[in-house]
């Protein structure tokens, strides 16, 4: 079984809602099991601040399912959530968002694939619920603590804590 980390996060409607939604979604396939979860957070939109705030969590998993399996169970938790996916290089608003961050010590580097996840170091929306769970942990690329890199963000977007857990 291999340990992984995903981000959550709704900027539309129920946005708690919708992440709990989907946690449940991914549990009841049997392919993964929830270990721990951070809080949820709100979140400035990063990328395109004209957007809705986000509410964000990071769950720790184990699964059994390979990288690209996790990646395909997550994509297809966002479709059959009713995301719609676009294809453009402008953040969209959304109704669920779910990113691999880890998956163990890996570094996968394929053209649809990035773990860790390419842009985690520049996200506090994903670092802040991630020190929660695994401070100390080192960065598998770049050889850092977690703590270290959110040390080292050049902008501190504003991170909130909401105030409760994602159900588990």
């Amino acid at each position: 079984m291999a340990i992984a980390y995903l981000c959550l996060g709704s900027n539309i409607g129920d946005k708690v809602g919708y992440v709990q939604q989907a946690v449940k979604m991914l549990t009841a396939t049997g392919m993964v099991t929830v270990v721990r979860s951070s809080a949820l957070y709100e979140t400035e939109p990063w990328g395109n601040k004209d957007l809705d705030w986000f509410v964000n969590a990071v769950i720790e998993v184990k699964t059994k399912l390979s990288p690209r399996e996790l990646l395909d169970l997550c994509k297809n938790t966002e479709i059959q959530m009713g995301r719609k996916i676009v294809e453009s290089d402008k953040y969209e608003a959304r109704i669920i968002d779910i990113d691999i961050l880890f998956y163990g010590d890996l570094i996968v580097d394929e053209p649809d694939l990035k773990i860790p996840h390419e842009h985690l170091h520049e996200r506090a929306f994903a670092l802040v619920p991630l020190l929660e769970l695994i401070p100390d942990y080192e960065h598998p690329k770049y050889k850092k603590s977690l703590l270290q890199l959110h040390e080292e963000l050049e902008t501190l977007d504003d991170v909130f804590l909401y105030g409760t857990r994602v159900d588990i």
